[in-house]
């Protein structure tokens, strides 16, 4: 793939997932657990919100959580609609958008030791998940956590049909060899949660909706 060919699908993706109440499969009580996974975290904790769309997550963390959070995505549509929501809920101090690629988080923006949590919903497939445990970890305050979702196999037989669609895009493994693989990059395992079929159907079933109403004879469709 060319890299226009590359860019024509990303901006095809992005107008799909305008005005959908997610971008990734979850939900705000989902949130809310894996935020309890995080352990004990400071008063007015730094959080980095990596992929952050138009910030679902990253309101909630400022509200509820008291958080600072610098929330990042490639897509400037989706951070100024989060500049908008965060200066309408009066939540404006504390949120920060910064438009950066997750695989190249460097400069004053992201010094190594910065962020009491690094929160990454649905996001760290595109960089692949052992990379984002490797490439993460230096920016984790003595103590920090990380809270990452990523797909994996809840059965030990998957289909071939689902095998094939599923490793097209990401590396499939079951939720064991996740844990397994954090572990091993150094991390402690604080908790793990299957998401709930009800927030993949918050998430696919009005993408489904938008899709099913695509032109797709448009560029990257």
């Amino acid at each position: 793939m060319t890299d226009h060919d590359h860019a024509v699908r990303t901006e095809a993706f992005f107008s799909l997932h305008h005005g959908l109440p997610r971008q990734s499969p979850g939900s705000d009580a989902t949130v809310r657990r894996l935020l309890e996974f995080a352990g004990p975290l400071p008063h007015r904790p730094r959080v980095l919100d990596l992929g952050c769309g138009p910030g679902r997550a990253t309101l909630l963390l400022a509200a509820e959580a008291g958080a600072e959070v610098t929330a990042v995505d490639l897509h400037q549509p989706f951070l100024d609609e989060l500049r908008a929501e965060a200066d309408a809920r009066g939540l404006g101090d504390r949120v920060r958008t910064v438009r950066a690629d997750m695989a190249e988080l460097s400069g004053p923006d992201f010094p190594d030791g910065s962020f009491d949590l690094v929160w990454a919903e649905g996001s760290a497939y595109l960089i692949g998940f052992d990379t984002a445990l490797r490439d993460w970890k230096r920016l984790l305050a003595p103590g920090g956590s990380l809270v990452v979702t990523e797909c994996a196999w809840t059965t030990d037989a998957p289909t071939a049909e689902a095998r094939a669609f599923w490793e097209q895009e990401t590396s499939m493994r079951p939720v064991a060899a996740h844990t397994a693989a954090a572990v091993a990059s150094g991390y402690h395992a604080l908790g793990v949660l299957v998401q709930p079929d009800s927030d993949w159907d918050a998430y696919y079933v009005p993408l489904a909706e938008r899709v099913a109403g695509a032109d797709a004879s448009a560029p990257g469709m």
